[in-house]
């Protein structure tokens, strides 16, 4: 399953996808947490802290922060287990790594969610943080997070749900497909960082409806899967390896 139709506006195929993602991400990645950080209303590093940790995260655990970006979930995570040796942050941009690796003492490793470099049983805790529309099937990176969590071991994706209300998705639309971009633009004066938001949007805009990533979770073997919605904006997806 797509989590969105392929956008033939930027790549001609799903196989091209990855390519194009990259590109965009290494592209922008020196913008990324500027544009972040005030169009979240500088909220976001204390959601991801509260949130990580209201789920489970404990002092101990080993943490996969996949497609881990420039490191925002992983920085939170470190700071409740109160340090990164042992978070691993996986992404397949060179440019958003660079980032991240000046933020924390992970172990970063170049890669893709689809197919992941990690033996079998390796993590208790798995995040995803605002990037599970950028992967090429949830078929394929949740078998992938079920393989390599531990029995017992935990999954958490963070996304941002476009709201199925007429007013929420209106606002949700002017906001992100037309605001957005265009303060990044102004503020970064970087025509980069404002293609990166601009699909960024177009992701959200077009992403599959939440029930269709609860049913590939539980068709990848994960139990205890639900979804917590929360300000009609955000999702926070939960699963478990039984």
């Amino acid at each position: 399953m797509l989590p969105h139709p392929s956008l033939t506006a930027h790549y001609a195929d799903t196989k091209s996808k990855p390519e194009f993602v990259n590109g965009l991400f290494n592209r922008g990645a020196a913008h990324y947490d500027g544009i972040v950080d005030w169009g979240f209303l500088r909220s976001g590093a204390g959601y991801r802290r509260w949130t990580q940790k209201r789920h489970g995260l404990r002092p101990g655990h080993s943490v996969l922060d996949v497609a881990c970006g420039t490191g925002l979930v992983a920085a939170e995570a470190a700071k409740i287990l109160g340090s990164a040796a042992n978070i691993t942050c996986l992404d397949p941009s060179e440019g958003m790594l660079a980032v991240a690796k000046t933020k924390l003492a992970a172990t970063f490793v170049l890669g893709r969610a689809e197919q992941m470099p990690f033996a079998d049983n390796s993590f208790d805790f798995l995040t995803m943080g605002y990037a599970l529309r950028h992967v090429t099937s949830l078929e394929d990176a949740f078998r992938e997070y079920h393989r390599v969590l531990k029995p017992g071991g935990k999954l958490l994706i963070m996304e941002v749900t476009k709201p199925s209300g007429r007013i929420g998705e209106f606002l949700f639309r002017l906001y992100f497909g037309r605001v957005y971009p265009a303060l990044t633009q102004l503020f970064t004066r970087s025509r980069a960082a404002r293609d990166m938001m601009h699909y960024y949007w177009e992701t959200m805009d077009t992403c599959v409806p939440p029930a269709d990533v609860l049913a590939a979770l539980r068709a990848a073997g994960l139990v205890d899967v639900k979804r917590i919605p929360l300000l009609g904006l955000f999702s926070e997806y939960l699963a478990v390896k039984p």
